[in-house]
């Protein structure tokens, strides 16, 4: 026991004299100068800042090996008022005056519309192939542009019993059906926001057309029966021989070629613009 007391009376000097040299540093450094604790504050400020700036250069350099990387997405906004896009819509244009020709049995009037209609055609599909005048607009105007003429030309050649009235329903059925599915695919493709000013902003792309293989055909057999019927008033006879199996083949064409856009994958492309997702730091 004598030992013990001893031991605890001569430890206790001992270790006050081990904690002495800590317990005076702490006392230095709280009853230190306040100048120098700010001088220490802002050094360890300007190294965060200086470590903080290095981290977001590396992200944005990062960012930007990403975006390069990335492949190149379409425009938000595209050149509508092109050469091409200009002869399409007067061709869209002149079906009014068409169409008025046919009833009032001025087949002469009604034959060079048409003419020019052709070459109108050609030559947009030409400047637009030739000198880079392609746009998402034009793949929806020229076929808008055929419907319209192909509509004028059934709806008045029925009126004036040159046509079967089965065949123009056919025809027009099937124009419906499409115009309210672009109607439809144009809202679900736009981007956002979804207002009606950019509904009808066609600067705007959203959705490419793509025809199928049955529909330029079944575009080229109902344009001869157009032209075949419009122009059979100032022929003479024998050449209407052939009107009934043109008749059957567009017919045929017609519903087979509805089909194809709504069994075929291709005939609809979703034009947005797709970023890509930057990796977590």
């Amino acid at each position: 026991m004598y030992s013990t007391l001893r031991y605890n009376f001569l430890a206790r000097p001992l270790r006050s004299l081990a904690f002495a040299p800590r317990r005076r540093i702490i006392q230095s450094s709280i009853c230190a100068d306040p100048f120098q604790l700010k001088g220490r504050h802002s050094n360890i400020f300007t190294a965060g800042t200086r470590a903080l700036s290095t981290s977001c250069v590396r992200w944005s350099d990062r960012k930007t090996d990403d975006v390069k990387g990335s492949p190149a997405t379409p425009p938000l906004r595209e050149n509508i008022y092109t050469i091409p896009n200009l002869l399409t819509v007067s061709r869209i244009l002149s079906c009014p005056v068409l169409g008025w020709s046919i009833l009032h049995d001025d087949f002469f009037l009604a034959t060079g519309l048409l003419v020019y209609a052709g070459l109108s055609d050609l030559a947009d599909g030409y400047l637009a192939r030739r000198f880079s005048m392609h746009s998402v607009l034009g793949t929806i105007l020229d076929p808008a542009a055929d419907k319209t003429l192909m509509t004028t030309l059934t709806v008045t050649l029925a009126m004036k019993g040159l046509l079967p009235v089965s065949l123009a329903s056919i025809i027009i059925g099937r124009d419906v059906l499409l115009s309210l599915s672009a109607f439809y695919i144009r809202y679900t493709s736009l981007p956002a926001p979804k207002t009606f000013s950019r509904y009808f902003d066609f600067s705007i792309p959203s959705a490419e057309v793509r025809p199928t293989t049955i529909s330029k055909y079944n575009t080229f057999a109902q344009l001869a029966l157009m032209c075949a019927t419009t122009v059979t008033p100032i022929l003479p006879a024998q050449y209407n021989m052939l009107l009934p199996e043109m008749q059957i083949l567009v017919a045929v064409t017609t519903v087979w070629s509805g089909l194809s856009y709504v069994f075929s994958k291709d005939a609809v492309r979703i034009v947005s613009e797709t970023r890509k997702k930057l990796p977590p730091l």
